[in-house]
């Protein structure tokens, strides 16, 4: 009789043991693709900060200003996560579109516009990164706050993450693509 229960512990023990991996797995999972996500953000970003730091030749060749882009020369030595990087490559996207409205003959200028067109195309692919990351985090979201995935969470101290949504940021009206 004893033997049996103790057959029936060690049961028990095992397919929580195998339930507990599962669901560690299925987090594991989420990270990597939210890493993933945040490194085609980063990319992206950075590319975008490139093609501004470009601009900044470019425009003070073809203008008379002395001060061009200052929001962007700052960042050079500042290091950032993906939130606030792109918060300051909106303030400098806004300045750069300040100079179109300007001063007109820059939409003349080859480089500009190939600048400008490299910029365009980075907004959509920062889009769709953002859509891609912000499925991965509620999925993942969803896992932390759920029974009985939220045991696991808890155990493993994973906390919720919160999403790439620029609320404070209203990029799609501040910016003139």
């Amino acid at each position: 009789m004893i033997i049996e229960y103790v057959y029936l512990i060690i049961i028990v023990i095992c397919i929580l043991t195998m339930c507990f991996a599962a669901i560690y797995n299925k987090f594991q999972i989420n990270i990597i693709r939210i890493n993933e996500a945040e490194a085609n953000i980063d990319s992206t970003l950075r590319k975008r900060f490139d093609l501004l730091n470009k601009a900044i030749n470019v425009i003070k060749h073809n203008t008379e200003e002395k001060v061009v882009l200052d929001s962007i020369k700052k960042l050079r030595s500042r290091k950032l996560n993906n939130f606030d990087l792109d918060r300051e490559l909106v303030a400098g996207l806004n300045e750069f579109y300040g100079y179109t409205e300007k001063y007109p003959d820059l939409k003349t200028n080859e480089q500009y516009m190939n600048i400008n067109f490299g910029l365009a195309e980075t907004e959509s692919e920062i889009v769709a990164f953002r859509k891609y990351y912000n499925d991965i985090i509620t999925d993942y979201n969803k896992m932390v706050k759920t029974f009985p995935t939220n045991i696991v969470a808890l155990f493993s101290k994973y906390k919720v993450k919160p999403y790439f949504d620029r609320k404070d940021n209203d990029i799609e009206e501040d910016v003139k693509l």
